[in-house]
């Protein structure tokens, strides 16, 4: 166990960075893309996990009579990916069973207090280097063209959020520990509420709440994995080269279930002539939809020859239900299937 809170965090983050190395974790990212899925690591450690509604706790690590984790089922899929990874600490740690509460939540900046329990501390470095480590971030913000400056802007801090699994606020403390904003910025980022952030996406549509959240997707997240929840919605913003008579095929959105809130499309003003056009589609998925949504730009009387193809693997059958992680699940169908 460390001697001061200096020493916790980094043991709990060297710990995660030794298990990335064991299973291959960012070779895995650069093929899929997306965020580092914490449920997929318990399940290949072969530590039983399991969650259930559990009443003032968001989850614990026992060690006897063997090594298992629980996670509540009562939280949004961000917070219980970053408790699993806290709880996933203890393991590889070897600490002793430990029963975790909202004070994971009031620990994400990462700040030492007075009198503070070394085992959490060692297991919040943990969930924080596990689940965002900084090329992982260095990665989406490339992929997206997002500069440091880029990161004062609430907008941009919660959409960076959705595709590394976090919450807002854990990716706002995770930024200062690794100074790429001040604690004051990252207190002024804090004061926007996210239902602002989501209504201003939405522009005037109203869904039947704000639970779920709302991703922006364009060109730049072509080939990658996005993870999102059951009320989740997506709109789509996509250059369109209607000009040359291209378009956007949204039938096949149709066709997959998706339901199309808003479709329109938005005119560049430019001074040059025939510039295209952007594409706007707001669609809620069909409920607990995955799979690989495939849309081609192509003239409407040549649907075969598409000059664009937008190709995702969406899930959004989150958050996790009582029972074993969807991962197993899924496992275990495989198995019993070959």
């Amino acid at each position: 166990m460390a001697t001061n809170y200096a020493q916790a965090v980094r043991k709990g983050a060297l710990a995660a960075g030794r298990l990335h190395r064991q299973l291959g974790v960012k070779e895995q990212i650069e093929v899929s893309g997306g965020a580092i899925n914490v449920f997929a690591a318990i399940s290949e450690l072969d530590v039983p996990l399991m969650f259930r509604p559990l009443d003032g706790l968001l989850g614990a690590f026992l060690n006897f009579p063997a090594r298992g984790i629980l996670v509540t089922t009562q939280r949004p899929l961000s917070i219980q990916r970053f408790t699993a990874a806290h709880e996933l600490g203890h393991c590889m740690l070897n600490h002793q069973p430990s029963l975790d509460d909202e004070n994971i939540l009031r620990r994400m900046t990462m700040n030492e207090q007075p009198g503070q329990d070394l085992q959490e501390v060692e297991a919040d470095g943990f969930a924080a280097a596990f689940l965002l480590p900084k090329w992982l971030i260095a990665n989406h913000m490339k992929r997206q063209n997002i500069t440091t400056p880029h990161l004062r802007r609430p907008n941009v801090i919660y959409q960076l959020s959705l595709r590394l699994g976090v919450s807002y606020e854990a990716f706002c403390w995770t930024l200062v520990r690794y100074k790429m904003i001040n604690p004051k910025q990252a207190r002024e980022l804090l004061l926007t509420q996210r239902r602002a952030l989501k209504e201003a996406l939405l522009d005037g549509h109203r869904p039947t709440n704000y639970r779920g959240d709302v991703w922006l997707l364009t060109e730049r997240d072509a080939g990658t994995r996005i993870d999102g929840s059951r009320n989740d919605l997506f709109i789509l913003k996509l250059k369109e080269h209607s000009n040359g008579g291209y378009l956007w095929n949204i039938d096949e959105l149709r066709d997959s279930g998706f339901a199309i809130v808003r479709d329109e499309v938005i005119k560049i003003e430019t001074e040059s002539v025939g510039d295209p056009g952007v594409r706007r589609v707001t669609a809620q998925p069909p409920e607990d939809y995955r799979g690989r949504l495939v849309l081609d730009e192509a003239r409407p009387w040549d649907l075969a020859q598409a000059l664009t193809r937008l190709e995702l693997e969406l899930d959004f059958t989150g958050p996790e239900e009582e029972g074993l992680s969807r991962v197993e699940r899924r496992e275990r169908l495989m198995v019993e299937a070959a």
